[in-house]
C-alpha cells in the first residue's frame, strides 16, 4: 500500500492577508480617513453611484477613489472628469479580487493623509472580491434591480459580509419583476445588521440616505 502523506494546516490561507488588512484599517483610522470598499456584479451602476454620492460630499469632505480593473482606465478617469477628485486606476492582472496586499501597494502611490473618505472600487465580481478583506472599515454591496431579487440566494457571501447593501437602479422598478420586500428578506436571513437601502443614482432617490450613512461612519473612526 502506497504511504500517504498528512500535513497538517494549522493557519488560515488567509492569515497574512487579515493581518495587512488590519495594519491598512489601523493606518487610515489613525490619520482620519474612512476607508469603503465597494463591490458588486459589472453593470449594477458602481461607477454611476459612486459618481453622484461624491458630488454630493465633496464640498464637505475631501476624498479620493481608487477603481480596480483588469485592464482600462475607464471608470477611474470617469470619477475623476466628473468630480474632480484624484482617482487612481489599479490594474490586478487579470485576478478576479482585490487583496490586502495589492490594496497597501496602490496606497504606496496614492497620498491619503489629509483625506477624509477613501472609496475602493472592487472589480466587477460578487464571488471573489468577498472573500479577500482589502483593509476598508465598511463593505458596500450594490446589486441592481434589473439583476433580479434572487442575487442573495445565488452569492450569499457578498451579502454576509456587506455592511451596507444598496438596491441600485429603483428608477427601473417598473419594468423589471423585482420584490424589494423579497430581496430585503432574503439578505436578512444572511445578514440581520446590514443597512438597506434602495437608490436610483440617475434621479437621486435615497442618495442622501447614503450621504447620512457615510456622515454617520466618519464620526466612528475620528
Amino acid at each position: 500500500m502506497a504511504e500517504v502523506k498528512v500535513i497538517e494546516v494549522n493557519e488560515s490561507v488567509f492569515a497574512d492577508n487579515v493581518r495587512e488588512a488590519a495594519l491598512i484599517r489601523e493606518k487610515m483610522s489613525k490619520q482620519g480617513t474612512l476607508f469603503l470598499n465597494v463591490m458588486s456584479a459589472p453593470g449594477s451602476g458602481k461607477t454611476t453611484f459612486l459618481t453622484a454620492l461624491i458630488g454630493m460630499l465633496k464640498e464637505e469632505m475631501r476624498i479620493g477613489e481608487m477603481d480596480v480593473d483588469i485592464r482600462s482606465s475607464l471608470d477611474a478617469s470617469r470619477v475623476a472628469d466628473a468630480t474632480g477628485v484624484e482617482s487612481l486606476q489599479i490594474h490586478n492582472g487579470g485576478l478576479c479580487h482585490i487583496d490586502a496586499d495589492m490594496t497597501a501597494r496602490a496606497l504606496l502611490e496614492y497620498d491619503t493623509k489629509g483625506l477624509d473618505l477613501l472609496i475602493l472600487e472592487n472589480i466587477g465580481n460578487l464571488v471573489c472580491p468577498a472573500e479577500f478583506d482589502t483593509g476598508a472599515h465598511k463593505n458596500i454591496v450594490l446589486f441592481s434591480v434589473p439583476e433580479g431579487d434572487d442575487k442573495p440566494l445565488k452569492y450569499p457571501l457578498m451579502f454576509t459580509v456587506a455592511d451596507l447593501v444598496v438596491i441600485s437602479k429603483i428608477d427601473t422598478l417598473p419594468v423589471f419583476d423585482f420584490d424589494i420586500a423579497k430581496a430585503e428578506e432574503r439578505i436578512r436571513r444572511l445578514n440581520k445588521n446590514a443597512v438597506i437601502l434602495p437608490v436610483s443614482a440617475k434621479t437621486g432617490e435615497g442618495m442622501e440616505k447614503i450621504a447620512d450613512w457615510i456622515r454617520t461612519e466618519k464620526q466612528t473612526i475620528v
